[in-house]
Parts: structure tokens; sequence; C-alpha cells
């Protein structure tokens, strides 16, 4: 019997060994390879030829939604499963629209992985409850939030996806270039096109276009607690005046 080859691209160490351990739990599947960057998962995936890659969304250099693009493109039967930290509609849209068959949150990967690989090995699709409901949404004809109130983003070409992600990554022009394997002066002209066709004024709009659209993704933390802040003596002075 052929196994399951299974490609994981996950930039947190922790996270990729974790998914590893789950997959190789069923002696019917194997791991051929593994990825902590976009870019690496592309060029394994056209190495490897797996039969489904799982994919992060946000990791660097290129992100999951470009990868898959990118993999899709090379081998179209690579059925790839997108993890993500949030199943916002923005979220889901992206993951359809870049054609991943699966959709799976990291905070349920342990519960559900076995599952989505499972659904995805037999040529169907995994989507998350809330996920279902939007594709559902889009059959009946129900439009979109966004698209009910106009919003209309400007295209991007695959380059310039990129070139966003490394510059909103922290990178200067000249590591885009050397990253994407351009000139200097092409990845500037990427960078000024883009920023005309967005029209934004600097890097930190960039940024903020980026997280928006799903091209980075920001993990929030838990709220430190409130330091306790001993009263002062004009203040216990206070409290007791009011209390007397």
């Amino acid at each position: 019997m052929n196994r399951l080859r299974i490609l994981v691209a996950d930039d947190h160490e922790i996270v990729r060994h974790g998914l590893i351990t789950l997959i190789k739990a069923r002696p019917d599947w194997e791991v051929c390879g593994e990825a902590e960057n976009g870019h690496l998962a592309v060029e394994k995936a056209r190495e490897l030829k797996p039969d489904i890659a799982i994919l992060d969304i946000g990791m660097p250099l290129l992100n999951g939604l470009e990868a898959t693009r990118h993999i899709l493109k090379d081998n179209p039967n690579v059925r790839v499963l997108v993890l993500t930290i949030t199943d916002t509609d923005e979220a889901a849209r992206a993951v359809l629209d870049a054609g991943a068959r699966g959709f799976l949150l990291k905070s349920d990967a342990v519960r559900d992985l076995v599952t989505a690989v499972e659904a995805l090995q037999h040529n169907r699709t995994f989507f998350t409850a809330r996920v279902a409901e939007l594709v559902l949404s889009s059959y009946r004809g129900r439009p979109h939030s966004a698209a009910r109130q106009g919003l209309r983003l400007p295209t991007l070409t695959a380059r310039e996806r990129e070139v966003v992600q490394l510059l909103a990554e922290g990178k200067s022009t000249k590591e885009v270039a050397c990253h994407l394997n351009l000139s200097v002066k092409t990845a500037e002209t990427h960078r000024s096109n883009i920023m005309r066709k967005l029209s934004l004024h600097s890097v930190s709009e960039l940024v903020l276009y980026a997280i928006r659209n799903g091209i980075i993704q920001v993990a929030i933390g838990p709220v430190p607690p409130t330091e306790a802040v001993a009263p002062t003596a004009d203040a216990k002075e206070a409290s007791n005046s009011a209390a007397s």
C-alpha cells in the first residue's frame, strides 16, 4: 500500500515538530519533508512532489497563501491544508482564493489535524464550521460583507505581493532584491509601483495594509497583569479623611 506523503511547513519549530509527531502516529502516512519558510516549502514541494502540503499562513519570506499559489502552479494535484490563527471571513476568503483544499485553526490542530488530513486524502475538503458557512453563503448568492460595502482592493501581481511581505517584515529594498534574485533597481521599481497602486506613503502604512489583507500575521499575546501600586502616605490620609 502506498503511504500518504506529507510536507509540513511552519516557521515555529515546536509547532512543526508537533504536527510531524501527529502525522507519524499513523503508519500509513509519512513526512516526506519539512520547511521553516514559504520559499523553502515551494522548493521542497517541487522537489518531493508530496500528496499533501500543510502550510502555516504566516511564514516569513513567503507566506502560506503565496506558497500555496506557487505549489499549485507547479503541481495542481497537491492538496494544501492551511493553518491559521484566526478564521475571520477575510482570512477564509484569502485561503479559498489561493486554492487550498483545507483550512484549520492552529488552536484546533491537535484535535482536528488527523481528520483534516484524512479528508484531503480522500479528495474532500476540510473547513471550520465558520468557513463552511461562508462557502455556503457564496453559493447561495449572498455577497460577502466587504463586497456589500463596495470594497475594491487594487490588484497586485504575485511578485508585488512577495515584495509587500518582505518590506512589511522589515527587509530593506536591497535585501528584497537579494531574496528574490532581482536587481536593486527592479526591487525599487516594484516598491514604487506598489506604493502608487495602494496610495501608500510610508512603510508603516504598508505594514498595516499587509496585516489587514492577510499577507503577514501578528499574533496577539496575553495582556500583562496590572501591577499593584502601594498607596502613598497622602492617599492613605485622604482615604482615612473620607472614611471619617
